[in-house]
């Protein structure tokens, strides 16, 4: 029998990037959350027993042909309501308001204007405190019953309240970070007018997906896809622990890994006294990769090999297995597919998008709906040292997404002596502790230089260095130019093959952190 899950705040997504952001945030209060789709009625709400409903952003006009609504009955279901930037206008719309393009978009962090007479939760935010701006719409006339709380020196209505109907609206970003105070007014929020206590801790999600994983399997047994980072390895720390000897993990050895990674990765997994069978596969991937150089191809083929690959291998077990776990986790799913809402797909990963169609396993994915600081503090939990726990994230598909173009030994063999050195030079620096990721990254492209009074056209690296909390924004690190300088003439120097080194100045959004 699973453990009954607390009555949840459901966030209903218009298509934000930042929908999950808002999940996370409740979470991180200790308040369970879901997310859903907007087209549910609100039978069907109403069914799921909400302590709160969260409206969320989203890049559409209320006003457009199409766009995403709501089944207006939420508003009278007696259960709190938060509009956040499109659900504020959304719910001012549905309900009589006005909502019009404004006059001047807005875009940026901004000082909140609290109005007078406002109470909870619009008290947590102080006089004019920094929040975040993203919308191009406003609304220019409130709902019956309505009042403004708040505004900002561009938007006269940037806060809005229904008392009686325990209704809320904000234009600004509460769930993000630039949103100084947005986190205890989502907390004032939950807690002042919906009356929620603290109901979900990462102990009692590991006890529902150990007891999951037991259920859904049941008497067969199962098998990891196991890359040894930290998100697979607590994949398979948790099936271990639910399944015992009926579960195997298998680490493949791509031939798209870091220098020294693989024989690292086996000594690390077989410390932590999982089940571990290693697979030298690396010849059948490249294979199947040579002369690929779309990023998607690359991903499905990846996908498809590491299936192949496990089938095999599964042939070879005393019990033929019939589920794999593998370490999906939500910045995967809504950037590859949009499976609860309409936001909008930005790439498939290998461990979502690029499974084939007829996979022989049913899929066990016990980390789906968290996010990367999520799985580092339950890694913790089930006894995880803070130096794995700590590792940046390398993608599945490996050294493949950081070849732009065709992958050749050659290419590999640039890339990875590039990355060695990247990697090293930075870990060494204090400013390795604020950093979730740096790489380098093989260009299609070759340039003219001179190296020792002779022209060469070689190839070209870019170095790519960003801070974040959870992979789903990310701001371009301010490397020293002392370090920039370091790290090129390290490059150039010492990599045959390369003559020229970038620095990527891009941030997450409008750019992805992988450049595949």
């Amino acid at each position: 029998m699973s453990l009954k899950i607390p009555d949840p705040v459901i966030i209903l997504d218009f298509g934000s990037q930042l929908t999950q952001n808002i999940a996370r945030r409740v979470r991180e209060l200790e308040i369970y959350s879901e997310v859903h789709p907007p087209f549910e009625s609100a039978d069907q709400i109403r069914n799921r027993k909400p302590r709160a409903i969260i409206l969320s952003g989203g890049p559409a006009s209320v006003f457009d042909p199409g766009a995403p609504t709501v089944d207006s009955g939420i508003f009278s279901l007696g259960v709190p309501v938060l509009g956040i930037c499109y659900g504020m206008q959304l719910m001012a719309h549905l309900l009589g308001g006005k909502v019009e393009p404004a006059e001047v978009r807005e875009y940026g962090v901004t000082p909140f204007l609290i109005q007078k007479g406002a109470g909870v939760p619009w008290t947590t935010l102080g006089d004019r405190s920094p929040v975040l701006m993203s919308h191009g719409d406003a609304i220019l006339a409130l709902p019956a019953g309505f009042q403004i709380t708040g505004k900002t020196q561009s938007t006269a209505i940037a806060g809005m309240e229904n008392r009686a109907l325990n209704l809320y609206g904000v234009q600004f970003h509460p769930e993000v970070t630039q949103s100084l105070k947005g986190i205890p007014f989502l907390h004032s929020f939950l807690t002042d007018v919906a009356g929620i206590r603290p109901n979900w801790t990462l102990s009692g999600y590991i006890e529902r997906e150990i007891d999951h994983i037991r259920e859904t399997v049941g008497k067969d047994s199962l098998i990891c896809a196991l890359s040894g980072g930290i998100d697979s390895t607590v994949t398979a720390l948790l099936c271990h622990k639910a399944l015992g000897s009926r579960f195997q993990a298998f680490y493949v050895d791509n031939g798209l890994m870091r220098m020294g990674e693989s024989e690292q990765i086996v000594r690390d997994l077989k410390e932590l006294s999982l089940p571990l069978k290693s697979v030298d596969a690396g010849k059948i991937f490249l294979d199947r990769l040579k002369g690929v150089k779309n990023p998607e191809r690359k991903r499905k083929i990846i996908g498809k090999t590491f299936i192949d690959v496990f089938w095999s291998e599964a042939m070879t077990l005393p019990v033929r297995p019939r589920f794999l776990a593998q370490g999906t986790l939500y910045p995967d799913v809504i950037e590859s597919i949009s499976h609860k809402g309409p936001s909008s797909m930005i790439k498939s990963h290998h461990n979502v998008g690029g499974l084939p169609k007829k996979n022989p396993f049913r899929l066990v994915e016990p980390l789906r709906d968290l996010f990367k600081d999520e799985v580092r503090r339950m890694g913790l939990k089930l006894g995880l040292p803070e130096s794995f726990i700590r590792k940046q994230p390398f993608p599945g598909p490996g050294l493949a997404i950081r070849i732009i173009g065709s992958i050749t030994p050659e290419r590999l063999r640039v890339v990875r002596e590039a990355d060695r050195i990247v990697r090293e030079t930075l870990s060494g620096h204090e400013i390795s502790s604020t950093l979730w990721q740096y790489f380098a990254v093989l260009l299609p492209v070759q340039s003219v230089g001179v190296m020792g009074d002779q022209r060469t056209y070689e190839n070209v690296i870019a170095i790519r260095a960003v801070s974040s909390q959870d992979g789903m924004t990310a701001d371009v690190a301010d490397l020293p130019h002392s370090l920039l300088g370091q790290l090129s003439h390290r490059i150039i120097a010492e990599v045959r093959g390369v003559n020229r080194v970038v620095y990527d100045i891009s941030p997450k959004p409008p750019s992805t952190i992988e450049w595949e």
